[in-house]
């Protein structure tokens, strides 16, 4: 016998998060009630509210580590199949596109904070490690971003050259260094430490200052300029 689900539209009126949201605003609502607009209907056992608390519980009432979830580990959960995961994911990363987009909105990158916040929303979710470059103006307003390497991070992985050809063709002054630790494990390792010294010395060549190399993982980062390293 097919189980029967309990949709939003038959709580009670002062349960339900759709009304809750019209009457109150989208800002009253907890993540659950927010997510449970969203998959609209639980199971038998749970409403949709109570079935995105025990999801949310399990990801330590985390959206980051929810946005991480395959849709096979979402449809696990009684009440959650294919559509729904595909629906709570769509909605993670549009939640990483629109934290994107508000740090391209910050034009001026000149510390490892603005670098973190910049590269944090692509970063966050990346299973290998990937270096990027940022290049800017001497009024350290960013002039575009290039990815360098993917997949390992050493000074035989990067390609110093293909750092400076970027930073020239583009007419940068200043550029920025910035790779992921999918570990999350934030302390520099010797290859990062060898690699800093090698783009460091060949922006010194080339007369470009080298602002910092930050290294991004999910909620924190390590600074060479802020350690005094560079």
């Amino acid at each position: 016998m097919e189980e029967q689900k309990l949709n939003i539209n038959q709580w009670a009126e002062e349960d339900r998060p759709r009304e809750k949201l019209m009457r109150l605003g989208a800002e009253a609502l907890t993540n659950a009630e927010l997510l449970a607009i969203l998959i609209g209907s639980g199971s038998t056992k749970e409403s949709a509210v109570d079935l995105m608390k025990h999801i949310l519980s399990d990801c330590q009432n985390n959206l980051n580590t929810l946005g991480k979830m395959s849709i096979r580990e979402l449809c696990a959960y009684n009440g959650i199949g294919e559509a729904k995961a595909i629906t709570v994911l769509a909605a993670c990363e549009l939640g990483k596109r629109r934290q994107l987009e508000k740090a391209q909105e910050r034009q001026r990158i000149d510390s490892a904070t603005a670098i973190y916040e910049r590269m944090h929303p692509l970063m966050q979710d990346l299973s290998t490690e990937e270096a990027w470059i940022l290049l800017m103006n001497q009024n350290y307003k960013l002039i575009k971003q290039v990815r360098i390497s993917r997949g390992g991070i050493s000074e035989t992985a990067v390609d110093v050259r293909i750092i400076m050809k970027e930073a020239l063709l583009a007419n940068a002054t200043v550029v920025a260094l910035c790779h992921n630790h999918p570990s999350n494990n934030v302390r520099p390792s010797r290859d990062d430490d060898r690699l800093t010294e090698r783009v460091k010395k060949a922006c010194d060549l080339m007369r470009i200052y080298l602002l910092d190399h930050v290294i991004v993982t999910d909620g924190a980062y390590f600074s060479y300029h802020e350690q005094g390293r560079l």
